[in-house]
């Protein structure tokens, strides 16, 4: 066993800080995990080990907070110069597309002194809840590998899982953050929207439902990463307040008696969702309980509206329609169908038929939505506890449905009833691993807080991973 792959990021960066460990020591460490657990998970499009190598060697790695920590970078919009750049899709595959600049989070990374080994599988444009481009292929979840390690960045979240790496990128537009953090029993925060940027090429105002952030494997690790990756860069349009004190040390600090409600059911229905999910989330709202926090059902009444879903969709097909026009402006040639995957391309198809003035009614009824949703934290309530996931990781291929693929796509929103609501309202959410069934696979337990809370989620988030501590599990497949 590599005794590196059971440290989170802190540890190994403190081993640096130390003088027990080298930088050349963790990214050689990591390099060989990857060399061997790769085959196995399929969790990696491409490596730069060679170039992380020379990295880990120089004097001029940045002397920040997680100097010479090994890290992996989503293969999508988290760019960097020279590197491939291929968003899950055949077509810049194939002509070899590499990125022409860092994005504003890759400079940050390269700041805080990580060290980038490589990029991980990502569904094609990040569209759907797994991941199994037909570019790269299945991604498999460490915890059972006929299951999905969720989406889109299900290649971070196995990596980061099987101990590949402490941490890695990802990205979240309607809970690609947190479902694969449920599905391969992490921690993963979905900062509230402009706490990190994303720029230079995405925005806020052209695409308001995604953030970046990554996925961890303890709290501590994602309060330290949010120090030093949050903030404004010039441009951003979006830019929540900073709390006070650093995320690192409110860990420290208990939060007070908070108010919070529980919903168990699919929202617009009574309808339970699975009981795995039900009773993960019941023990959690009694662990909190036991914390000394008022917990109750209820939840937003918006939470049960149809307007929620009939925003979502047309800016989702309207950003297919994009990601197409924009890969064929990149590779200079017209593209069509057998370019890309079904559902891509349906959506896309779906998304060209929706007006500028269409565009415009949709982002008004979600803002108007979004005001309903929110009151309820107005009215005083702290944070919603649900599920991450209305059910455990689901097999490969029940999701990806290439030959019907609506089906698919369909069958993603059952897989994942509350986590797009908070990509809509720009509020933060996580998603802990707070619970197993009687299978062994993970079950995540959600928290969202009101706009800007980041702060209140990890102090939350702290609280219960001492309560219920989950860093002593591994996955059946792990370094």
């Amino acid at each position: 066993m590599d005794d590196l792959a059971s440290l989170d990021a802190t540890a190994q960066a403190d081993l640096v800080r130390r003088g027990e460990a080298t930088p050349l020591e963790l990214v050689e460490a990591a390099a060989r995990r990857i060399e061997k657990l790769q085959p196995e998970l399929n969790a990696l499009t491409t490596n730069r080990i060679d170039r992380a190598l020379d990295d880990a060697r120089t004097d001029e790695l940045a002397d920040g907070p997680f100097r010479g920590v090994p890290c992996l970078i989503k293969d999508l919009a988290c760019t960097m110069a020279g590197e491939p750049a291929h968003e899950g899709t055949r077509v810049l595959k194939e002509s070899g597309n590499t990125a022409d600049v860092d994005s504003n989070l890759t400079r940050r990374f390269k700041a805080a002194g990580l060290v980038v080994l490589g990029r991980t599988n990502t569904p094609e444009f990040g569209i759907m809840p797994t991941t199994e481009p037909a570019s790269y292929g299945p991604t498999h979840n460490p915890w059972d590998l006929t299951r999905t390690p969720g989406g889109s960045s299900g290649g971070s979240g196995a990596a980061v899982a099987a101990g590949l790496v402490p941490f890695a990128h990802a990205s979240d537009g309607g809970g690609s953050i947190r479902i694969p953090a449920a599905c391969c029993g992490l921690v993963g925060l979905k900062t509230s929207r402009g706490r990190v940027s994303v720029g230079p090429a995405g925005g806020e105002l052209r695409y308001p439902l995604g953030v970046q952030f990554a996925l961890t494997r303890t709290v501590r690790d994602a309060a330290a990463l949010l120090d030093a990756v949050a903030g404004p860069e010039p441009g951003d349009p979006v830019t929540p307040a900073t709390p006070a004190r650093a995320y690192r040390e409110l860990m420290d600090v208990a939060p007070p008696p908070l108010r919070i409600g529980v919903m168990t059911t699919m929202p617009g229905t009574t309808d339970p969702i699975h009981p795995d999910c039900v009773a993960a989330t019941e023990a959690t709202a009694a662990t909190l309980e036991s914390l000394g926090h008022h917990v109750e059902v209820a939840h937003p009444a918006a939470f049960d509206e149809d307007e929620r879903i009939s925003a979502f969709i047309p800016l989702w097909s309207t950003k297919a329609a994009y990601d197409v026009r924009m890969v064929s402006d990149m590779v200079e040639r017209s593209l069509g169908a057998n370019d890309f995957e079904p559902l891509t391309w349906a959506l896309a198809v779906r998304g060209r038929d929706v007006s500028a003035v269409d565009y415009e009614l949709a982002l008004a009824a979600m803002q108007v939505w979004c005001r309903r949703f929110m009151q309820w934290w107005t009215d005083g309530w702290d944070l919603l506890l649900t599920s991450t996931l209305g059910e455990p990781p689901v097999e490969l291929g029940v999701l990806s449905t290439p030959d019907e693929p609506f089906r698919g796509f369909a069958r993603g929103g059952t897989f994942t009833p509350y986590s797009p609501a908070m990509n809509q309202t720009g509020q933060p959410a996580i998603s802990l691993p707070l619970a197993q069934n009687d299978e062994g696979l993970p079950i995540g337990v959600h928290l969202a807080a009101d706009a800007g809370r980041d702060d209140l989620l990890l102090q939350i988030a702290a609280q219960l991973e001492i309560a219920q501590p989950w860093s002593d599990r591994r996955p059946p497949v792990h370094a």
